[in-house]
């Protein structure tokens, strides 16, 4: 029998756009209480990348849509920052049953001349991000009814692809921190999933995955609905809410641990 989620509290990192938005959006329907962190919801130096970050137009849009949703800033590769998301969490809801560490950025090129910073800076968030949420996570989920972690990796953590060293490795990190929590926290009673995102129309892909000439967002949002009509078996991209379902269905499974499901309409099998 699957579990409920409503009246669940659940934090999310990076929950302000794109695949977080799906999930906030599918998780609030099902009646689950949301503490979105987003690095966004407080602008430094640690915004910039190479394409956009959540900012105030997606922070408005989200208390907008969700007004009973918490929002609370958080840099998920900094300890104290980590601590600060789920204590303003539990604060503001009382407990903490869910954790979905979704915060996640990109970057791509050749080996020879991949910048170390770069590198350091995409597995400081995707992956050692992972470690430092749960840490910070561990003693509020240890007292939960049914706690559950879902972390976002990618088909990228299953297979490498040319000039994605940096993104790839950190995403098989992202697969492995995920089954070795899940035998870990097992005797807790906490289960440990990842989600593995296939094609989606997020900024990471339409701004700098796909390059593109289109000049607006409409244009390069049909060119990649394109591209991805002749590339994915199922054809079409996957969505924000695609990934909304996934997360539901991981946080209420309540057998099933350790895995790391691919929603990529048939481009990732195994």
């Amino acid at each position: 029998m699957a579990l409920s989620i409503k009246d669940k509290v659940v934090l999310i990192t990076g929950g302000a756009r794109g695949i977080g938005a799906g999930v906030v959006a599918t998780l609030s329907d099902a009646g689950a209480h949301i503490m979105v962190a987003d690095i966004g919801i407080q602008s430094s130096a640690e915004t910039s990348w190479n394409y956009a970050l959540a900012g105030d137009d997606e922070i408005t849009q989200l208390r907008k849509a969700y007004p009973q949703t918490g929002t609370c800033h958080v840099d998920v590769t900094d300890p104290d920052s980590c601590v600060a998301a789920v204590q303003a969490t539990v604060d503001q809801f009382g407990q903490l049953d869910v954790l979905i560490n979704n915060a996640g950025i990109v970057d791509s090129g050749p080996i020879e001349t991949f910048q170390a910073d770069v590198w350091d800076r995409i597995f400081a968030v995707n992956s050692k991000g992972i470690f430092l949420m749960t840490q910070a996570a561990l003693p509020h989920l240890c007292k939960a009814e049914h706690p559950c972690i879902v972390n976002t990796a990618s088909i990228a953590g299953k297979q490498g692809y040319p000039n994605m060293a940096a993104y790839c490795g950190s995403k098989f990190a992202a697969i492995g921190i995920t089954q070795s929590l899940a035998a870990e926290l097992a005797p807790q009673n906490i289960r440990v999933n990842a989600i593995c995102p296939g094609m989606v129309g997020t900024a990471m892909w339409l701004e700098h995955l796909l390059p593109s000439n289109a000049t607006s967002d409409s244009q390069k949002e049909a060119e990649f609905a394109e591209r991805m009509a002749q590339t994915i078996p199922l054809g079409r991209p996957q969505t924000p809410e695609d990934m909304g379902e996934a997360a539901l269905y991981l946080i209420t499974a309540a057998n099933v641990s350790g895995v790391a499901l691919s929603v990529a309409g048939g481009f990732e099998m195994q």
